[in-house]
């Protein structure tokens, strides 16, 4: 164990090492420094994964999103002259509501500030959080095997297992300063009264979301709420109902930017990417952990062992934009 240890930590100086070295012309990589470019480009940057405020990076993540580093990303833009625009490439399934709203205030001040365009190219999946942030984007487009859509809200799931405790002969006992400061806690029934409660944090951002769409698109808010009910729509339907502006290919999208806004043809779409690009090191790392902390065999994993799960959980839940309906 020693002897991994010293090797495991090895690794990660190596790692540290490799990624404050690497920069590329028109590629931002790792997680250091700030973003100029010497020549007129449009900045495209990829939205991919679920949206949360935690970064996860480093050598034992596999995150695909990084919150932080894209919000100083869009704030680089926002300061450098030579910036003509950006292009979100979306394929996320959403993400928290306070996540997805942060990274749309970003986008929604960029524009603003700079009177610049910012598209939102749709990917494979730009639902829920995903549409959130696009939605007062200048012009969407989306793939033709895009889906999208997903307006709504949700507060993930919570047990009751009072049921399951009875079985087993297991008591719990709680001790609040009040009636509802306990609610959503799976060892105790949920009242009507918290059950209004929790229904009224999920309409408020309810309300945001549609609130947001409605002016983004140039809805009437009576008609965004018609067609946000949760569903999943795909491109065609999307564009239909004038959620998104037109189906395309990413380049298609490139090129409409740079002809409505009469942008010369010096003008390059640049990729800015977060890529911590360990490779070896990466692998290396995961094998090792692996071999250290075994397969996770979870074949003999009784009724009990899941009820502690579930109550080690126990009140633990997030208010999100994030579909449930994935690709």
């Amino acid at each position: 164990m020693l002897i991994f240890l010293i090797i495991l930590a090895v690794i990660i100086a190596a790692g540290v090492l490799i990624r404050g070295h690497m920069k590329s012309a028109g590629t931002v990589v790792g997680d250091g420094g700030t973003l100029k470019l010497s020549d007129p480009y449009i900045g495209v940057l990829s939205v991919e994964g679920t949206i949360s405020e935690s970064d996860s990076s480093g050598l034992l993540s596999s995150s695909s999103y990084h919150h932080s580093w894209i919000l100083n990303r869009i704030d680089d833009m926002e300061k450098d002259s030579n910036n003509k625009g950006m292009i979100l490439y979306v394929n996320s399934p959403g993400g928290s509501v306070y996540a997805s709203d942060e990274l749309y205030l970003a986008i929604r001040h960029y524009q603003k500030k700079t009177g610049r365009p910012v598209y939102s190219y749709m990917a494979s999946e730009a639902a829920s959080g995903g549409y959130y942030i696009s939605s007062n984007c200048d012009r969407i487009v989306a793939n033709r095997n895009c889906w999208t859509g997903s307006i709504g809200v949700t507060l993930g799931t919570m047990y009751d297992i009072t049921g399951l405790l009875k079985k087993y002969g297991i008591r719990t006992v709680t001790i609040t300063s009040g009636k509802n400061k306990a609610m959503g806690s799976s060892t105790v029934k949920m009242t009507g009264e918290q059950k209004k409660i929790l229904q009224s944090l999920v309409d408020e951002a309810y309300d945001q979301f549609t609130g947001i769409v409605a002016e983004g698109r140039n809805m009437s808010l009576k008609k965004v709420r018609k067609l946000a009910d949760g569903r999943i729509y795909t491109a065609k339907q999307a564009k239909k109902l004038g959620l998104v502006d037109q189906i395309g290919t990413y380049e298609e999208a490139v090129a409409d930017m740079k002809a409505r806004y009469k942008m010369s043809s010096a003008v390059k779409a640049k990729q800015i990417e977060y890529d911590e690009n360990t490779g070896f090191l990466q692998s290396l790392l995961s094998e090792s952990l692996s071999r250290v902390l075994g397969s996770g065999n979870t074949s003999g994993v009784s009724e009990l062992a899941a009820l502690k799960s579930v109550m080690q959980e126990n009140q633990t839940f997030t208010i999100t934009y994030l579909s449930q309906v994935r690709k």
